[in-house]
């Protein structure tokens, strides 16, 4: 990807060992938790967790506001402090931006960008814990995105997958998932899925991914200056890499479609392609025809 000439984003948190961040983290997500805490346990189940804040060196003030999923203001580190693939992270999430947000005025809308919040190893969310393990995700809650960038190791070391374009891939997959969020997209398929069995959900979950496959190459597409030679078979690589399918059968098992939550890999490949090949969200309809 040429992004040497891209703008950063200013839209980030970095969150330090214990997961509390330079602001918010788990005081986001306890904070929304607390009205609950309140009236279950009353004003004495209140008063043990901020006990048990201040004893695990948190401000018990970041609890004031952290509600509702609004983006809490942070403290940043100095750019010198950031890493490359950081820089890179940033970079693609500033291009998302840009991309986003002309094509929301087009419709006559205001795009609000996620934040992105690095991590390593442990951190917290507003929807609970954050680890390597799970990978880079949304949390729709605090409308953020969670990454520990060594992710990007294992995308090359593990599924294969190297170069730039799987980092601009990821993240602007997890942005396709903002969108989903702040269209009301989100809310309607989570709330389809408590209505039916567990295939039938997990069906629905794989569209939802799909979609955000579909815009992340949607982002792609409308920067015309992004894409270089290599990028399209780079990006191609990596999401057949990470198809439920291929995921299942380098774990020794049996793919069992009926399971799938992020769609195998045919589809994956097919969805970016879409996006990247027509640049439009409108054609990132999964939930009507077949997938």
């Amino acid at each position: 990807m040429r992004l040497d000439d891209e703008q950063e984003s200013s839209h980030y948190e970095v969150q330090d060992g214990r997961g509390g961040g330079f602001g918010g983290g788990l005081g986001g997500g306890l904070g929304m938790l607390l009205p609950l805490i309140g009236s279950r346990f009353g004003c004495g189940g209140i008063v043990v967790v901020l006990v048990i804040m201040v004893v695990m060196g948190m401000n018990p003030l970041s609890l004031v506001g952290g509600g509702g999923g609004q983006p809490v203001q942070t403290e940043r580190p100095a750019s010198t402090e950031l890493t490359a693939v950081q820089r890179t992270s940033l970079k693609v999430l500033g291009s998302t931006e840009r991309r986003w947000t002309d094509i929301f005025k087009a419709q006559g809308q205001e795009y609000p960008p996620p934040t992105l919040v690095f991590y390593s190893q442990n951190g917290q969310s507003g929807c609970g814990a954050a680890q390597s393990a799970m990978g880079p995700f949304y949390c729709p809650a605090d409308q953020r995105i969670y990454l520990d960038t060594d992710f990007f190791n294992e995308m090359e070391s593990r599924f294969n997958a190297p170069g730039d374009f799987p980092i601009g891939y990821i993240i602007a997959h997890e942005v396709g998932h903002h969108i989903q969020t702040i269209t009301g997209e989100a809310d309607r398929i989570r709330k389809a899925q408590q209505r039916v069995p567990e295939a039938e959900g997990n069906a629905l979950q794989v569209k939802m991914e799909l979609q955000a496959d579909c815009y992340a190459g949607v982002w792609a597409a409308r920067d015309t200056n992004l894409m270089e030679a290599g990028d399209l078979e780079e990006g191609m690589r990596a999401a057949q890499a990470i198809g439920d399918d291929t995921l299942q059968k380098a774990a020794g098992r049996r793919p069992v479609p009926e399971s799938f939550t992020h769609g195998s890999s045919a589809q994956r490949m097919e969805w970016l392609r879409k996006g990247l090949s027509t640049g439009d969200p409108a054609q990132c309809d999964t939930f009507n025809g077949a997938i």
